[in-house]
């Protein structure tokens, strides 16, 4: 047999057995032992490639071998996973060589437009935990079972939190163990390869979340990988000074070595090549990007960071351009998403704190009077580098809701009591804002059928919820439809446009319009109302004249029995007001409102 070895990093699989092959600079000597050598530790001594390298070709070995590797280091002996593992047995088990690329088929797919864009974000272990017992989680099998009712939602992207590898089998995801292997309790590598196939089977894409600007903090395998270290830090694959710490320990990758650029590289590569996802969400790219963690506005610039960003983002963008890039940064910085050519880092679009907290804000008033729509009105004008779409908007996300002081909004709106009226309508409002706004629109997992307890990762999404509040569920299903203009109207939803019409600080009313630039005389008018008093023959000033129809009424009686005040199926217009050329009078629903089109 040969024993001509392969290139790649980790255990790579061939036709006449594995080489496998690490990074130790520091080192003395290094061994690799398993299942293929009876474990034995003192059998297969790697070679010295030089650069810190060491590879060892096994005969013997092959998919569904276990294995590990022993590094001597200053009389030490340290045994070590295998940083490149795509499978493991568990977080502190054996690496397991896996065959990445077994019946591999290109699925050809692409992601929808980033105008036409739906994101549901979804958590593995609590989506849907059909057919397991008590105290299991699901997995991307039991997952992939809703991806039907996903689809018949509306949805085209589905955002998943981080699968990589963690301690235990509960968690977040945000405390990579070994970030190339997926997580063992989900399923492992084969489990997401199938939910990505699904997905893709039935038109939706696929965005992943990843975590790079700290690994671990427990569990840690890479943590003084080879045995040195400074400082008491972390080793080879860390910052070892003021530069390592974090939110979550002191173990930022030193982004300024090329072989830890190149791990993390080829960690987003993986995902977009091997597993065909469609996207990265990059968590916390702020701790990249500054040295300063703790301070809120920014400050002193990381520079190895941003040039690692900006030199990732450059390979997946010249590699797949129809890829998605999502920066949660929070930090108010349109460089993350300017383009690279500009200076900027070349994110496609952005999370942000500001869209969240100011609609919750408004809506989790207690009394009309205290209520500003004057901040509402600010937050459908804000924009990145004067593009719409270079935001993510939503008011669930994983984080908004995952403990006692940041709840489901329907039971912030209404503590004790989530499933009544004001709790109903006001988080619905909410929703028809976010369908509207200009920005890539989100929800949690859950949203569409007011789910009320906060997130944690033991708690599974109770799916009983769905049949009851069918009504509310339409509603989120007719938003999602109008939003992406599926039916050939309401394009200006997707469109870059949109113009204030009417502002009512004293009845907390706003108008506005909504168009495409490909087609901006047919705008799509949407008008909402704050208050809790039905708008009765209520007038604005419009720019477009004629008859237009209301093609969502938030106060339809269908979505829900406390609906059942505003019916109104179309409407002429009349003279001008306030300055427009034309007016529209309208019935507005309490904390609601109407999507009219031409």
């Amino acid at each position: 047999m040969s024993n001509e070895k392969y290139s790649g990093m980790g255990a790579i699989l061939g036709p006449e057995g594995v080489t496998f092959r690490v990074w130790a600079p520091n080192a003395e000597k290094v061994f690799v032992f398993g299942s293929f050598n009876d474990w034995n530790d003192s059998s297969c001594e790697m070679e010295h490639e030089g650069n810190g390298y060491w590879s060892f070709h096994a005969s013997d070995a092959s998919d569904g071998t276990e294995y590990k590797f022993i590094i001597h280091h200053n009389g030490n002996t340290l045994h070590r996973n295998d940083p490149y593992a795509l499978k493991m047995t568990n977080s502190i088990g054996n690496s397991v060589v896996y065959d990445l690329w077994r019946d591999f088929n290109d699925h050809e797919f692409r992601p929808p437009a980033i105008n036409e864009m739906v994101i549901y974000e979804l958590h593995i272990g609590t989506f849907n935990r059909d057919g397991k017992e008590d105290g299991q989680v699901g997995d991307f099998y039991s997952a992939a079972k809703k991806l039907d009712y996903i689809r018949d939602l509306g949805i085209n992207t589905v955002e998943i939190m981080p699968v990589a590898e963690f301690p235990g089998d509960l968690s977040w995801g945000y405390n990579p163990s070994n970030p190339f292997s997926v997580e063992t309790s989900y399923g492992g590598p084969d489990a997401l390869k199938h939910f990505v196939f699904e997905a893709h089977m039935r038109g939706i894409a696929v965005i992943l979340d990843v975590v790079y600007n700290h690994l671990g903090p427990t569990d840690l395998n890479l943590w003084q990988y080879d045995g040195w270290e400074e400082n008491g830090k972390g080793g080879i694959y860390f910052y070892n000074d003021h530069r390592a710490k974090t939110p979550w320990g002191d173990t930022r990758p030193d982004y300024g070595r090329p072989e830890v650029r190149n791990y993390l590289r080829d960690n987003a590569m993986l995902w977009l090549e091997a597993f065909q996802c469609d996207g990265l969400r990059f968590d916390a790219t702020a701790i990249i990007r500054l040295l300063n963690v703790d301070d809120q506005m920014g400050g002193a610039v990381l520079e190895e960071g941003v040039g690692f960003l900006r030199s990732l983002n450059q390979e997946i963008k010249d590699k797949f351009p129809h890829k998605i890039l999502i920066a949660e940064d929070l930090k108010f910085d349109s460089s993350v998403t300017a383009d690279l050519d500009q200076g900027g880092l070349g994110f496609d679009c952005q999370w942000g704190i500001g869209f969240s907290h100011v609609l919750r804000d408004v809506l989790t008033v207690s009394n009309d009077q205290d209520r500003s729509i004057k901040s509402v009105e600010n937050l459908l004008l804000s924009k990145f580098n004067n593009d719409a779409f270079e935001k993510v908007i939503y008011t669930e996300s994983h984080d908004e809701v995952a403990n006692i002081e940041s709840k489901r909004l329907p039971e912030e709106i209404q503590p004790g009591d989530a499933e009544g009226e004001y709790a109903k309508k006001k988080s619905t409002l909410g929703a028809l804002v976010v369908f509207t706004a200009p920005g890539i629109p989100m929800i949690f997992q859950g949203q569409e059928f007011l789910t009320y307890e906060h997130f944690h990762d033991s708690k599974p999404l109770d799916w009983g919820r769905l049949e009851y509040f069918g009504g509310i569920v339409n509603l989120y299903r007719d938003l999602i439809h109008l939003r992406k203009a599926s039916e050939g109207f309401a394009r200006g939803l997707n469109g870059q446009g949109i113009d204030m019409l009417h502002h009512d600080d004293e009845g907390l009313v706003l108008a506005y319009a909504r168009y495409h630039h490909d087609d901006p005389d047919n705008p799509v008018v949407i008008v909402v109302n704050f208050s809790v008093e039905t708008k009765l023959g209520y007038r604005f000033g419009i720019n477009n004249g004629g008859k237009w129809n209301v093609i969502f009424n938030s106060g339809w009686s269908g979505y829900d029995q406390v609906f059942s005040e505003v019916d109104v199926k179309e409407v002429y217009s009349g003279e001008g007001l306030n300055g427009k050329q034309h007016s529209l009078v309208v019935d507005i629903p309490s904390y609601g409102g109407l999507i009219l089109s031409r």
